[in-house]
């Protein structure tokens, strides 16, 4: 019997934990969705189109 009521006390424990989680996970989207960024750096001039890292690479296109 013991062993019954201590599987269910972790099914429970489990489950309060990812509520719990959940509830963080949305009260976290919603603060980056209220948060609005500023508009991005301008490209120094001088700088080509592509400045990543495959731009780089001679052997990209293997």
């Amino acid at each position: 019997m013991e062993t019954v009521v201590l599987i269910a006390v972790i099914f429970v424990a489990i489950a309060i934990g990812m509520r719990w989680i959940h509830l963080l996970n949305a009260q976290h989207d919603a603060r980056i969705a209220a948060y609005h960024f500023s508009d991005p750096l301008p490209r120094p001039p001088g700088l080509p189109d592509d400045i990543g890292r495959r731009a780089h690479h001679t052997d990209a296109d293997r």
